[in-house]
């Protein structure tokens, strides 16, 4: 008898899997902490946090909307590598209590004391992961442990950002740790399903040159790419750092090249994976050049290049992919994702170009205006298929009439 995908339970449909709450609490998330930032960073709205506006905006993408899009994908994959069922019901809406928690405890900070924030918001991801290595070692998944390591300098990062704050009164070794693991996360991750979809789609669609599967090349870039993010975090000025940036852009560059983006134009659930990591090169040459050329360029310009460009596209494409798979739906982009996808990349785009160009605030105000579209706009076209059942094989695929 086959593994049911799902245990029956007196829980809504929302409760039944990791990426149905996270996925649509992240994106909500992600495009209304936008609208609120702005206010913020002029002083028309006020916090009860004791981070400045642009900590609070800073670790709330990365520790609340990042946090929130990994938890809800590794949930997912998990039952996927270990056969086992998925986390869900009771155990799934006690972790989205404990995220839901943690961006209140952060926004009112100031008032419930810097130390219960804190350890409120931290033991998100000490939950999260707790869970999944639970779920790996049952399964005896040993490979796949390494997706932790990550997992863990997050929660390390969030730990940091908290007493940097504090101490100091701004954060920053924990901003650069912080984004620094999201971008090994995606090299891990998106080394894996870019080339595979990739090659899924063109064996299909159109015969001719496909990915190299991931081999020896790919474990030196990431490894690679996670000295060069570690030297960057602790040494963000020495010119070590900036080569070894300059070094890992260039890795990064072959190793996207080897994954036969150019022609997947026609599909744009696999193109925007190859878009979004494109940014990953991006973000390390223009970090390295911050460093090398800070006369020229703006550390900002690495900064978004990794978080709203990398970051910020490959979760939407991570999330509206798994969304139409996991719901039983074809995976076809219709126009309004294929807005949300033009949106985002829109985005990351004009906060590079603020960061060469910051007196022209009306690009700052463009971009969140394109990232609030994006992800509100994802929310929108997927929300009803994260609340309701899975669609059964008849309801997806009708028979001709």
């Amino acid at each position: 008898m086959a593994i049911p995908r799902v245990r029956p339970g007196n829980y809504p449909a929302v409760l039944s899997y990791g990426f149905r709450p996270f996925f649509l609490l992240g994106s909500l998330y992600a495009g209304l902490t936008i609208l609120a930032w702005l206010p913020m960073l002029y002083g028309r709205l006020e916090t009860a946090s004791v981070f400045t506006p642009v900590d609070w905006h800073i670790h709330e993408m990365i520790f609340g909307y990042v946090a929130a899009i990994v938890t809800g994908f590794l949930l997912t994959a998990i039952p996927n590598w270990t056969g086992r069922l998925p986390v869900q019901g009771l155990p799934l809406a006690v972790l989205v209590a404990i995220w839901l928690a943690g961006r209140f405890a952060v926004f009112f900070s100031a008032d419930i004391g810097w130390l219960a924030a804190a350890v409120i918001d931290s033991s998100f991801l000490l939950a999260v992961a707790v869970a999944a290595a639970v779920e790996i070692i049952a399964g005896r998944n040993w490979r796949n442990l390494k997706v932790l390591v990550p997992v863990g300098v997050l929660f390390a990062a969030n730990v940091a950002y908290h007493l940097e704050v504090h101490f100091n009164g701004e954060a920053d070794i924990a901003r650069r740790l912080g984004i620094g693991a999201t971008v090994v996360l995606i090299m891990i991750i998106g080394g894996r399903i870019i080339p595979s979809f990739t090659r899924n789609w063109l064996a299909r669609q159109a015969p001719g040159r496909l990915p190299v599967p991931f081999n020896r090349f790919d474990a030196v870039t990431i490894l690679g790419s996670a000295a060069a993010l570690l030297a960057w975090t602790c040494f963000p000025d020495h010119v070590a750092s900036g080569a070894a940036l300059l070094a890992a852009g260039a890795l990064n560059v072959a190793r996207f090249s080897r994954w036969a983006g150019e022609r997947t134009w026609r599909d744009p659930l696999v193109v925007i994976l190859h878009v979004a990591y494109a940014f990953v090169p991006v973000g390390f040459v223009l970090a390295a050049l911050a460093v090398l050329l800070p006369e020229v360029v703006a550390p900002a310009a690495g900064l978004h290049a990794f978080g709203t460009g990398a970051i910020g596209a490959m979760t939407l494409a991570v999330m509206s992919r798994a969304t139409l798979g996991h719901t039983g739906r074809a995976l076809h982009a219709g126009n309004a994702t294929c807005m949300v996808f033009v949106a985002v990349v829109a985005s990351a785009i004009l906060r590079i170009a603020y960061a060469f160009l910051p007196g022209m605030t009306p690009l700052l105000h463009a971009s969140a205006a394109a990232w609030t579209l994006a992800f509100l706009g994802y929310a929108a076209v997927y929300g009803g298929m994260l609340l309701r059942p899975k669609l059964r094989a008849r309801q997806a695929n009708p028979a001709p009439s």
